[in-house]
C-alpha cells in the first residue's frame, strides 16, 4: 500500500468523506478537514455554475487560514467529484475552476478520461476514480488515475455489488496504489477493517448526511438516524445507474419499494439547465440515497463530533479473544 505525499501528517484517521449530491457543501467539507478527514463535494452540487467559484475559493481560503493558525495540525486536504458522463454539460467549465484554485484531489465518476488525469497533473493535483468492479478499475488506471475508490456492495449512491472481501482482495493482486474502500462503514472498527482487507482508506458517505453541517433537510437525517440495513433497497430506476435509497422515503413518494420498475441507462442524465438545475421528474425530489451502514449512525450531531466518535473506536479497534 502506498499513502500519497498529499495526505501525510493531516491525516486524523484514514477516512475520505465522499461527495454527496446535494448534501456536500462548503459548511461540511470544511468541518471534515478540519478535523482530519478528506472532505469532499460534486461540483454539479454549486449552482449555478457560477457559484463554484465562491465555493472553491472559500473552501482555500478558510483551509489555508486554519492551517496557519494550526501548523502543527493542518487540515486534511479537500476533493471534488467531477462526474464525466457524456451528459454533464459543466465539466469542462468546472474543470476550469478547479484548475484556476489548483484542486489538490479530483474524484471523478462514470468514466475515466486520460485528459482529465493529466490536467490535474497538470496543477499538481491528484486523481482517484470510483468503480464497481475489475474492469472498471483497470481502465482507470490505463488512462492515468492514481488511485481507485472500490464501490462495493451496501454502498450508498452507485453502489456495485462485490463483496468488499473480494473486491479489496482481487485488486491488490495487480495494483499496489492507493485504494479507498466504501460499502457499508458506518463506525471505527469498519474503518479499521477496510485497512485490514488491504484498503489505504475508508470512504464514507451516508453517516455524514446526519450531520448538522450537511445540507439535507431535517427529514432525511432524521430518517438516516432512524434507519438500518433493512430499509435499503437496490434500484436503478432514479439515476439510470443502480443504487441503494431509502425505503421509508420510496414509500412516501407513493412507490411500492419492492416492485420498481427498472429503468433504461442509456436515458440517464446528468445534465443542467441555464440556472444548474438538473433534469430530475418532481416525483424523485425526496427519494433519497443512503448505504447499508445507518444502523451505526446514533443521531444528528457536528461534523467534528462524528468523526472524534470513528478515531475513538478506530484507535480501540483490536481482535477480539479466541
Amino acid at each position: 500500500m502506498s499513502m500519497p505525499a498529499l495526505f501525510k501528517g493531516r491525516l486524523s484517521i484514514p477516512v475520505i468523506g465522499s461527495p454527496l449530491f446535494i448534501i456536500s457543501v462548503p459548511d461540511l467539507v470544511i468541518a471534515q478537514c478540519k478535523a482530519g478527514v478528506v472532505g469532499s463535494f460534486p461540483s454539479l452540487n454549486a449552482r449555478p455554475p457560477e457559484l463554484l467559484d465562491e465555493w472553491l475559493a472559500r473552501i482555500t481560503e478558510e483551509l489555508a487560514a486554519y492551517d496557519r493558525a494550526h501548523p502543527d495540525k493542518p487540515s486534511a486536504p479537500f476533493a471534488v467529484n467531477q462526474i464525466v458522463h457524456k451528459s454533464n454539460n459543466r465539466l469542462d467549465h468546472d474543470m476550469q475552476l478547479c484548475a484556476k484554485y489548483k484542486v489538490p484531489m479530483i474524484i471523478s465518476s462514470l468514466g475515466a478520461r486520460e485528459e482529465l488525469n493529466q490536467a490535474v497533473h497538470g496543477w499538481g493535483g491528484i486523481v482517484f476514480h470510483d468503480v464497481i468492479n475489475q474492469k472498471f478499475a483497470h481502465k482507470a488506471i490505463e488512462k492515468g488515475a492514481d488511485g481507485l475508490i472500490l464501490v462495493a456492495a451496501g454502498a450508498g449512491g452507485h453502489a456495485g455489488t462485490i463483496s468488499p472481501l473480494a473486491f479489496v482482495a482481487e485488486t491488490r493482486k495487480w495494483f499496489d496504489g492507493p485504494i479507498a474502500l466504501s460499502g457499508a462503514i458506518g463506525n471505527g472498527k469498519a474503518i479499521r477493517a477496510a485497512r485490514i482487507l488491504g484498503a489505504d482508506f475508508a470512504y464514507i458517505g451516508s453517516a455524514f448526511i446526519a450531520t448538522k453541517e450537511a445540507n439535507a433537510v431535517e427529514k432525511y437525517k432524521e430518517m438516516i438516524a432512524g434507519s438500518s440495513a433493512d430499509d435499503i433497497v437496490y434500484s436503478n430506476l432514479f439515476t439510470g445507474v443502480h443504487g441503494n435509497y431509502l425505503k421509508p422515503s420510496i414509500l412516501a413518494a407513493g412507490m411500492d419499494p419492492e416492485n420498481l420498475p427498472t429503468s433504461d441507462p442509456s436515458k440517464m442524465n446528468f445534465g443542467t439547465d441555464a440556472s444548474g438545475e438538473r433534469a430530475k421528474p418532481k416525483a424523485w425530489k425526496e427519494i433519497w440515497g443512503s448505504g447499508q451502514g445507518i444502523g451505526s449512525v446514533e443521531g444528528i450531531v457536528p461534523a467534528a463530533e462524528l468523526i472524534a466518535r470513528f478515531k475513538k473506536e478506530y484507535d480501540e479497534a483490536i481482535d477480539p479473544p479466541l
